[in-house]
């Protein structure tokens, strides 16, 4: 079993993941690419002491981008979108 750190990367902060918390509860975070929706489920729990009701992942691929005359990929990485149980929140994320 990994550790909760190694599990949630960090938390995305973007206008539509803002939208999201606002409408819906939902928090997104980046995540390693090799957890499973369960090791996301306890991290984000045992991170920030909060009960999480469903978890969506999804694999964003990297864009390739141009320096000059040379062509290179950007790194690909998962992404997780987390609900949390009415009532929840978390308070880090509040004060963006």
């Amino acid at each position: 079993m990994k550790d909760a750190r190694q599990v949630v990367v960090r938390p995305l902060i973007t206008e539509k993941s803002t939208t999201l918390k606002d409408a819906h509860n939902h928090v997104a975070f980046q995540v390693a690419p090799d957890a499973n929706k369960v090791e996301i489920r306890r991290a984000v729990e045992e991170i920030f002491r909060v009960k999480v009701q469903d978890v969506r992942t999804m694999v964003v691929f990297g864009k390739v981008k141009r320096m000059g005359r040379y062509s290179g990929r950007r790194p690909t990485w998962k992404k997780a979108i987390v609900t949390l149980a009415p009532g929840q929140k978390i308070e880090l994320l509040e004060g963006t």
